[in-house]
């Protein structure tokens, strides 16, 4: 048991998300009290499988809403804040551009503020961002003194919240560091249009992956295992104690890059379904083409490095999609994504509250 985060009341938002849902549980098992703001949730997801959602303070509401957020940090006595709370599908970024820019931007100078107000309790506080804040950088691998300039609404939003984080540290002094991730995958994703998630489901069913691919080129992208991605937030919050670390931004992956088609290939090989051809699709606009950060910093200064190789992690997420994709309740088509009210969960009453 870690004791930095033993007892430490702890503020999550984002914690029913998949990346959430596995820090949550992680923080749980250090001993930390924590506390979540939930807009919605999804009963097959990982936070409430799992039995998280059921040992934290569950608090019903919106980072859009101001006032919740300072009242939950004064209320809770919190002292250490991991915002993850965001839109986090391109698409629906880019389909919803104002939702987007109000939970990922608003909802980013909200809880920022209110750590602000509230910084004779707060003391740590981690932002997650991801590697499209960079935008369509020709410079690769990127490193964190990349200028982070967005160009499409997802992107944009991620770009605009770190340097929201930034200067609530170099105005404030606010205690905050940022996180620069890969894409995070592993069991939990019930984003199942995602490619591996998308991958590992087509072949259980015996039906051909879909891969989409630019009409010119490839995508390349990075990877990071969803308990590497816990290991990088947990780095970052002990990092905090070394005020060097404040307003620093560090970026967290495999440290490699990968076509799509070879990502869909290793998934077929570890399944032992290479009979199955995966269908090409090819796309004439949206994503970066290639995308590759460094980790030499975190590395470096934080002492973090990834401790799963792409087949380990992709092998504990096959046989958790493997089991999830089998259970009588997403069998029988009740996996929808989209997230009940609180109001249909009764036994949930006496855990949530505003």
């Amino acid at each position: 048991m870690s004791h930095t985060l033993c007892d430490r009341r702890v503020l999550i938002t984002g914690a029913s998300g998949f990346m959430g849902s596995w820090l949550t549980k992680y923080l749980l098992e250090q001993g930390a009290i924590v506390t979540t703001i939930l807009a919605d949730w999804n009963p097959n997801s990982y936070f409430v499988h799992s039995g998280v959602i059921y040992q934290v303070k569950n608090i019903v509401g919106s980072i859009e809403d101001y006032s919740l957020l300072e009242k939950v940090i004064s209320d809770h006595n919190i002292n250490t804040v991991f915002h993850l709370a965001a839109i986090s599908v391109e698409g629906l970024a880019f389909e919803k551009p104002r939702q987007a820019f109000e939970i990922n931007i608003r909802g980013t100078y909200n809880i920022l503020e209110a750590c602000r107000v509230h910084s004779d309790l707060v003391q740590r506080v981690v932002v997650a961002s991801s590697d499209k804040a960079y935008g369509d950088s020709p410079i690769l691998p990127y490193t964190e003194d990349l200028p982070t300039v967005g160009k499409n609404p997802y992107d944009v939003s991620k770009s605009c919240g770190d340097m929201i984080a930034r200067s609530y540290h170099n105005s404030y002094g606010l205690p905050v560091v940022i996180g620069r991730f890969g894409n995070i995958y592993g069991g939990g994703d019930l984003n199942l249009n995602r490619l591996i998630p998308n991958t590992i489901r087509c072949l259980l069913q015996n039906q051909p992956p879909i891969i989409r691919v630019p009409i010119q080129g490839s995508f390349m992208r990075d990877f990071l295992y969803v308990q590497d991605a816990v290991n990088a937030y947990i780095a970052m919050f002990e990092g905090l104690e070394n005020p060097k670390v404040h307003g620093e931004a560090f970026n967290f992956a495999m440290g490699g890059s990968w076509k799509v088609l070879e990502i869909v290939q290793k998934i077929q090989h570890l399944m032992n379904r290479e009979d199955i051809e995966p269908v090409v699709i090819p796309q004439s606009h949206g994503e970066i083409l290639h995308q590759h950060v460094s980790i030499e910093k975190a590395q470096k200064i934080l002492g973090w490095t990834p401790r799963y190789s792409f087949n380990e992690g992709l092998r504990e997420t096959i046989e958790w999609y493997t089991e999830f994709l089998g259970s009588p309740s997403v069998a029988n088509g009740q996996n929808s994504l989209v997230a009940p009210p609180f109001s249909s969960a009764p036994e949930l009453n006496n855990q949530i509250s505003g």
